[in-house]
């Protein structure tokens, strides 16, 4: 079974890199991130405090959701296009701080990668703490205005603000005290500021442990 298992600050290029190594290798692919933007979407359209730990854990164990390659859903929700607007951008470090969402997104995740037989996994605590034991870990990374621009070319606005929205969002994935984002001693960091798809492709292939 091949785990591999993609970290990395936002807007360093995971989503595009899994979904384009998946497909290389013929595997499936799993975007965790979208897992948290599904549970905020969810919790602010019912009403909920962000803040209140338990209600949002209780609506994260009873939610069913569905997540393919281009497509999110949650309690017969289609959150594709809201989860990456700027209501739930804004609002899902709350979420994703949350122990009681994590501890039932980790198990989720597990279980999806036990389904499916492996997988290309992309996330902030994927090789630190859902799949310590992965195949390959691959941190990405790129410089902060390449990340701004490409988040402005995603989903529109200005590249200050962009900026400075993402710095914020990774003092506060790296500061939680659950899951922090952080590379581990284990992990290939390969910067994609000056790189294409395939180039970052073709090294995280060469990484992979050759079939006997």
């Amino acid at each position: 079974m091949i785990v591999v298992a993609i970290d990395g600050p936002a807007g360093a290029g995971k989503s595009t890199i899994a979904k384009a190594l998946a497909a290389r290798l013929k595997l499936r692919y799993l975007d965790t991130g979208a897992m948290y933007r599904a549970v905020t979407f969810a919790a602010i359209q019912s009403g909920l405090d962000l803040t209140d730990q338990d209600s949002v854990s209780e609506l994260t164990q009873k939610s069913e959701m569905i997540l393919t390659n281009d497509t999110v859903s949650i309690n017969g929700m289609d959150a594709t296009k809201a989860i990456r607007g700027e209501v739930v951008t804004a609002a899902v470090s709350a979420v994703a701080a949350n122990s009681l969402v994590r501890t039932e997104l980790r198990q989720r995740q597990r279980q999806w990668i036990a389904d499916h037989d492996g997988g290309v996994v992309e996330g902030r605590d994927i090789g630190s703490v859902v799949f310590p034991d992965a195949t390959l870990k691959v941190y990405l990374t790129a410089s902060p205005l390449v990340r701004a621009q490409r988040r402005v070319a995603q989903t529109g606005g200005i590249v200050e603000q962009i900026a400075d929205a993402i710095a914020a969002r990774d003092s506060q994935d790296s500061t939680r005290s659950d899951s922090p984002l952080l590379q581990t001693d284990d992990a290939v960091t390969i910067d994609t500021s000056n790189q294409s798809i395939d180039q970052v492709l073709d090294q995280i292939v060469a990484l992979l442990p050759k079939a006997p």
